[in-house]
Parts: C-alpha cells; sequence; structure tokens
C-alpha cells in the first residue's frame, strides 16, 4: 500500500496542474488565442480600470509563487512515500535530530518572500487608498443598505446631500477616463463595496464616511456586488454598473432630474376628491 499512496500523491500535482491548465483553455474562444489570453480573464474578470494592472499582476506573482512551492513540495512528498516505503526500504534506519542551518534558511526564505511582496505592494496600496485626486469634489455617495444599493448623485448645485440630490437604487452610472470619488456609507450592518471590473473593494461600516476613488477607461455595463455576508439576503445585494461617455452621462443625469422632479411634484400634489 504504500507504493499505492506515493502514486496517489504524485497524481495531486499533476492531475491538479492540468486539470487547471484545462479549465483555461476551456475559457478562451480559439486555440490560436489560448497563450497570448492563457491568463487573461480566466482567476479575474476583464479589467476595464486604469491602475487594475497593479492588482493583477499582483495576483498572478502570488499565485506562480505559490504554485511552484506547491509542486515542489508535492513531488518531494511522494518521492520520499515511494523511496522510503517501509514494507520494500532495505536501508538502514537512521537517526537525525535535524539541521540548525536548514531550520535557518526555510525561516529566511519566507521572510525574505513576505518581505518583497509587502515592498512590491506598497505603490498599488497607496494608489487605491491613500493617493486621492486633489481638487475633485465627491462624484456620487452609495450608501449599503439590507439588501440594496442607494445611491446619491449632486443635483445642478454640485454638492451633495442638498434639496436637489437625485436619488437612484442600484444604478450606478460615471463618466469614462475621468476621477470617480464615491462616498462610502452603511446603513446598517457591515457591507462591501465591490466592483469586480475595477479592481475596487472597500468594506462599508455603519457610522463611518470613506472615500473610494478610481478611473474607468472601457464603457459597459458591469456588476455591483456585496463581498461581505450582510444577512439573508446577500445574495440578492447587486447592482448594475454603467460605464459611459460624459455626453451620455450627462443625457442620463438630466433624464433622472426630471423623473424626480416629476415624482416630488406628484408628491406634493392635493389628492383628489
Amino acid at each position: 500500500m504504500g507504493k499505492f499512496w506515493a502514486f496517489l500523491f504524485f497524481l495531486v500535482p499533476v492531475l491538479g496542474t492540468a486539470v487547471f491548465l484545462v479549465a483555461i483553455a476551456g475559457n478562451q474562444p480559439t486555440s490560436e488565442q489560448l497563450f497570448p489570453m492563457i491568463w487573461e480573464r480566466h482567476w479575474l474578470p476583464e479589467d476595464v480600470s486604469q491602475d487594475g494592472h497593479r492588482i493583477d499582476s499582483l495576483f498572478m506573482f502570488i499565485l506562480w509563487l505559490t504554485g511552484i512551492v506547491f509542486l515542489a513540495t508535492e513531488f518531494a512528498m511522494a518521492w520520499f512515500m515511494w523511496r522510503y516505503d517501509a514494507k520494500v526500504n532495505r536501508d538502514p534506519v537512521k537517526f537525525s535530530h535535524g539541521s540548525h542551518n536548514l531550520e535557518i534558511i526555510w525561516t529566511i526564505l519566507p521572510a525574505a518572500t513576505l518581505l518583497f511582496i509587502a515592498l512590491h505592494q506598497m505603490h498599488a496600496w497607496a494608489e487605491a487608498k491613500i493617493e486621492r485626486p486633489e481638487g475633485i469634489p465627491p462624484t456620487v455617495e452609495v450608501t449599503g443598505r439590507q439588501f440594496e444599493w442607494r445611491i446619491r448623485y449632486p443635483g445642478k448645485d454640485g454638492k451633495l446631500n442638498t434639496a436637489d440630490d437625485l436619488l437612484t437604487v442600484n444604478d450606478l452610472h460615471i463618466p469614462v477616463d475621468e476621477d470617480i470619488i464615491v462616498v462610502l456609507k452603511s446603513e446598517d450592518v457591515l457591507h462591501s463595496f465591490f466592483l469586480p471590473n475595477l479592481r475596487v473593494k472597500q468594506d462599508a461600516v455603519p457610522g463611518m464616511k470613506q472615500l473610494v476613488w478610481f478611473k474607468a477607461v472601457r464603457t459597459g455595463e458591469f456588476d455591483i456586488v456585496c463581498a461581505e455576508i450582510c444577512g439573508w439576503g446577500h445574495y440578492k445585494m447587486k447592482g448594475q454598473l454603467t460605464i459611459e461617455s460624459r455626453e451620455e452621462y450627462d443625457e442620463w443625469m438630466a433624464e433622472l432630474h426630471d423623473k424626480v422632479t416629476a415624482t416630488q411634484a406628484r408628491q406634493k400634489a392635493p389628492p383628489e376628491e
């Protein structure tokens, strides 16, 4: 049975890697496009942000690093199980108290690797969390609420939380190729504002106002999801992000203003007798 288990452990990295590559190939439209696109969209959705490539490169670096370590560990384990099977091994038993130098090496190498990752990701972290675009007022306010995203746009005065604010639910529109600043809040519990295609994810904490910023570089319709389990309806807390040209955005805002104005007028009208 020792040889059987050794062979089984050998199959783990072989079959695991094979399934991994076949899954990637299955997501590609044609074989000619396989290798140029092999890593492009398998793990992550399409990136439509200005700085999302930094997040993707970090992900792929860590994936390659952990993948190599995984393969090396599994192959070494399988070889030791095969070579030193107790039923067939006739070599005399040797006892060892370990190697001090080896312990130092396998302590220093992971520590150095983690330090490198920490330093390598500093620029991406600073762009996403520290270096907010200057001189730009908030574009929109997003409030998480069980189980929807309430979205508030400034009206014609260009300021949030005034009488002419425009409100929508689960429908976020932004102009392309412009810096966007989102004021993020939560009305009840902990939510997580997640825009997968923009590589943006930020917890919405009750009692706090947080700023999130990004720049989209391609138009289209994408998902807004909650990445924090926030209750029984968490699975349906989904909205739509529409990235459009400045002209289309202004036209949509004008239509939203007309709808809000008409709704307010109906609410203020005296009831019919």
